[in-house]
């Protein structure tokens, strides 16, 4: 049987009770339907099977299986590998499932599988609660969660999946299983963390917390005090309260009224500070970084779910990043941090990052497969650019900037933040003992490794 043959034969049983959108190659808005965040992916499925329920995310499976086409599972698309797209095969998106339901007397939240942050956080906003969640708007709240989940909360709440009471999820024979602590509880501590390998995440269950407001400060430089910046930076996390989330990143100066002209369209250094409560205890506990004579500052106080578009990636640039853990941050890793921000795209949205952790993220489970939450700092030089000329450039600054802090470094990644960096470096997303027990888990839910589009972990 031919492969169009092939092809016609899996759509006419997929479309038998499909209730949502089924888009393949020579409908009006394939090529709308297929992009995703990083332009520099450019796949081209056979089926995009666009599901409004769990049933269409059931029949897909089964379809797909049946005529052996590769799956992909698609969410927000931000994951930066392309994860979200297979060449030939059938696409499971979930964009369509996005509905968010909100308790506020258990204080909790049942959002979709398809959902993003914007989604989550604005459902939960006229309630006064929130819960961890990724730093940008339009991520994808399904990988965000099942790759552990760090944001601008998570010293004040923890990581996402710290967060997690269950997920709903459809496993590679097609079955819908419920996992909490109780229900599959092996299957739900693999999904701390353990990203798509055992299934479509079709919902998650969160628990929220109190959070009405959140005090915002960007603190703006020139580049050549980022040094000095970040040594002050750096004492003042170390001592500041679960309250403050934020981080410290070169940038491309913005157009934005409080930077200042000199700087606009050119290499800038900036500290973000969040503060889980109103703006005039943040003046105080901050009171060492704002005396520090910076060159412009936006500082207020805002619904969370505005300071989550406050610096939201652009989409259809093209992306190159990846991210190291330090067990320590001294002067001497501060100077090779520095050094390395004059190699980036400038102008671009690329961004060289550094994130302070601790809190509630380093005091949570360490039974969870999550190594790198121990680690006090990370680095994350993310390129975002446009011209496909500047692909070797970017993948050259992202690896200098790794290899230059190796002496300080943990050893640790958190998968969410990179793209194809072999083997190895999924092991240690996870660790290796942890990624063993993992693997027991695959070969329960997903014995053939039907989803293996992902930061893979094989069956055993």
């Amino acid at each position: 049987m031919s492969s169009h043959t092939l092809n016609d034969v899996a759509l006419q049983e997929l479309r038998d009770g499909f209730t949502g959108d089924i888009i393949t190659p020579d409908h009006p808005t394939y090529d709308e339907a297929r992009k995703i965040f990083n332009a520099m992916i450019d796949r081209r499925p056979n089926i995009i099977a666009q599901c409004a329920c769990v049933g269409d995310v059931v029949r897909s499976i089964q379809v797909a299986r049946h005529h052996g086409l590769e799956i992909a599972v698609r969410g927000g698309g931000h994951g930066v590998a392309g994860k979200a797209l297979t060449d030939g095969g059938l696409v499971i998106d979930l964009r369509q499932m996005h509905s968010v339901s909100v308790d506020p007397i258990d204080r909790t939240v049942t959002v979709g599988g398809g959902a993003t942050m914007s989604h989550l956080d604005r459902s939960t906003e006229p309630y006064g609660l929130a819960t961890t969640g990724g730093r940008a708007s339009t991520t994808g709240v399904g990988g965000y969660i099942l790759g552990g989940g760090s944001g601008w909360l998570d010293r004040k709440f923890g990581l996402a999946c710290d967060n997690l009471l269950s997920v709903e999820l459809v496993t590679a024979s097609g079955d819908l299983v419920r996992a909490s602590e109780n229900e599959h509880p092996e299957l739900f501590w693999a999904l701390h963390g353990g990203g798509g390998n055992f299934g479509v995440a079709t919902s998650f269950t969160l628990r929220l917390h109190e959070l009405s407001s959140v005090a915002v400060m960007v603190l703006v430089w020139s580049p050549e005090a980022g040094a000095n910046v970040l040594r002050t930076y750096r004492d003042f996390m170390q001592s500041a309260p679960d309250d403050i989330g934020g981080g410290a990143l070169f940038v491309t100066g913005s157009a934005e009224e409080f930077v200042p002209k000199s700087l606009v369209g050119r290499l800038t250094f900036i500290v973000l500070i969040t503060y889980a409560g109103p703006l005039s205890e943040a003046r105080q506990v901050a009171a060492t970084m704002l005396e520090l004579g910076h060159e412009g500052e936006f500082i207020a106080e805002m619904p969370y779910a505005d300071l989550q578009c406050l610096l939201d990636d652009p989409p259809g640039y093209r992306n190159y990043c990846s991210v190291e853990y330090l067990n320590a941050f001294p002067d001497g890793a501060i100077e090779r941090f520095c050094a390395h921000a004059k190699n980036m795209i400038v102008p671009s949205a690329s961004q060289h990052i550094l994130l302070p952790q601790g809190g509630a993220l380093g005091r949570g489970c360490s039974d969870y497969p999550l190594p790198w939450r121990q680690a006090p700092w990370l680095i994350h030089p993310y390129g975002l650019y446009q011209d496909s000329a500047d692909d070797q450039r970017a993948r050259q600054w992202t690896h200098d900037v790794r290899s230059d802090l190796k002496s300080w470094e943990s050893g640790a990644v958190y998968l969410n933040f990179i793209g194809d960096e072999g083997q190895d470096r999924v092991v240690a997303g996870f660790g290796r003992e942890n990624y063993a027990r993992l693997a027991k888990v695959k070969a329960h839910y997903d014995p053939e490794n039907v989803f293996h589009l992902n930061h893979n972990i094989k069956p055993i």
